[in-house]
Formats: structure tokens, C-alpha cells, sequence
């Protein structure tokens, strides 16, 4: 493949051309397994490239924290290399955030048994913001109390860890429902027109309905952050 701006011959497909200085790759698309991870590039609405980078996972340990670290900054070099206007991902959240960790981009999800597919039907969407604040600094409201002590602060601040969630609004508290014996659970439920959402938090008797505003700007796109925040609410032991 050549630069699009100056002709000049690249070593990969999508590569940042160091002649005239220019990007050439629209989108990377990065399927993160914990021990492989692929690589895709995208340049007018089109695969030019895919690369994969593999690794033996360690059990624990210093070892394992450099093994995966090493692994995260193979797959990071490959993205710097190319430069990208944008870096969609999907796959194992450790590593996801092992690779984030290495790169000043702003990740944007993307969950469906075809990925490359998925962001390839968005170029020319905006995507998803992504909301670079500390949980704590996305809760507000007037009710400050939460159903099921520190699990139901641990739940709040998973929601409020999302990178497409802006602001997670506490309810007040319904003593009402029925017992339950399972202890805290949440769950995320169905998108509105706006794509937000709310989480439900139960404990025992009680529930808490906890509106949920995302950066997704219609129903769809709040259904994708609703699935991925009741995956992270199940990864927390918070779900059934």
C-alpha cells in the first residue's frame, strides 16, 4: 500500500507514512483474547490489513503482571505505528485495559460476533463518547443512601466506571418488593429513546432504581451499553 497523501510506499498496509508525516488508517479495530489479540485495519471503509499478536499467560505473580504488560504494549505498538483516527475494542476487559493503559486514544466498544463488521457499518457515524472521569466524580443526585451498603457502592461504582457513561443518578429506596435471600444484585434494564438506562439494585426487600446517563444518543447504541454493563455487573458477582 501507498500513502494517500504522497505515494510514498508504506511497510504495512495503514501505516503512518513518515515521509509526509500523514495518517492513512481510519479505524483499528482490536479483538482481545487473553492470549491473542487481533489487530485490524480500516482505510475507507475498507480491511487493508490484520495482524495478530499472541502470548503464553502466566498464572499470578510478578511474572504474570510483566507477561501481561509485554503483551499489552505488542498490541499498542501495533496501533501506534498506524496512527489511527479512531481505536475501537472488544474482548477481555484485562487486557483492554492493559492496552488503554499504554496509549493516549480513546477507546470506543463495540460488542457483536463480528466486530470488524460492526465498525465497518458506523464509518461515517460518530461513535461513542467516552467519558474520561473517575466514577466518583460521576455520581451525583439527591439521594445519596444506596441499597446494600458498600455491594450496592461496589455496583454504583462499576456502572460509573464505564467509559460511556456520564453520570449515574441514585433513586430513592422502595422497601416494598419481595425478600430475597441472594444478597445484592443488579442489573442494568432496557435502553429509552435517549439511550440511557437504569440499574435496578435489590437487597433483600428493598430496591433502588439508579438512572443511568450515557453518552449513547438513541436506543440502539444504549442497548449495547446496557449489555456491556450487565456483563461487568455478572464479572463483579453482583448478577446470577
Amino acid at each position: 500500500m501507498e500513502c494517500r497523501r504522497c505515494g510514498s510506499p508504506l511497510d504495512r498496509p495503514g501505516d503512518y507514512c513518515l515521509v509526509c508525516r500523514s495518517e492513512n488508517a481510519d479505524a483499528v479495530v482490536l479483538e482481545l483474547d487473553r492470549d491473542r489479540a487481533r489487530v485490524t485495519t480500516i482505510v475507507d471503509e475498507a480491511v487493508v490489513g490484520a495482524r495478530e499478536v499472541t502470548t503464553t499467560p502466566e498464572d499470578g505473580g510478578e511474572t504474570g503482571v510483566v507477561e501481561l504488560r509485554n503483551f499489552a504494549g505488542l498490541v499498542a505498538d501495533e496501533v501506534r505505528r498506524k496512527r489511527p483516527e479512531e481505536v475501537y475494542a472488544t474482548g477481555d476487559r484485562e487486557v483492554l485495559q492493559a492496552v488503554r493503559d499504554q496509549l493516549r486514544y480513546e477507546f470506543y466498544r463495540v460488542e457483536d460476533d463480528d466486530p470488524v463488521a460492526a465498525v465497518l457499518d458506523r464509518q461515517g457515524e460518530a461513535p461513542l463518547e467516552v467519558v474520561d472521569a473517575a466514577p466518583s466524580e460521576k455520581i451525583g443526585g439527591s439521594h445519596s443512601t444506596l441499597v446494600g451498603g458498600r455491594d450496592g457502592q461496589r455496583a454504583v461504582y462499576t456502572a460509573a466506571g464505564h467509559p460511556h457513561v456520564k453520570k449515574v443518578i441514585p433513586g430513592p429506596i422502595d422497601a416494598g418488593g419481595s425478600g430475597s435471600r441472594s444478597g445484592v444484585r443488579a442489573k442494568a434494564t432496557r435502553a429509552d429513546a435517549n439511550g440511557n438506562v437504569r440499574m435496578l439494585l435489590r437487597d433483600g426487600s428493598s430496591v433502588q432504581e439508579n438512572r443511568i446517563v450515557t453518552t449513547a444518543r438513541e436506543k440502539d447504541l444504549g442497548e449495547v451499553v446496557r449489555a456491556d454493563l450487565n456483563e461487568a455487573l455478572r464479572e463483579a458477582d453482583l448478577q446470577e
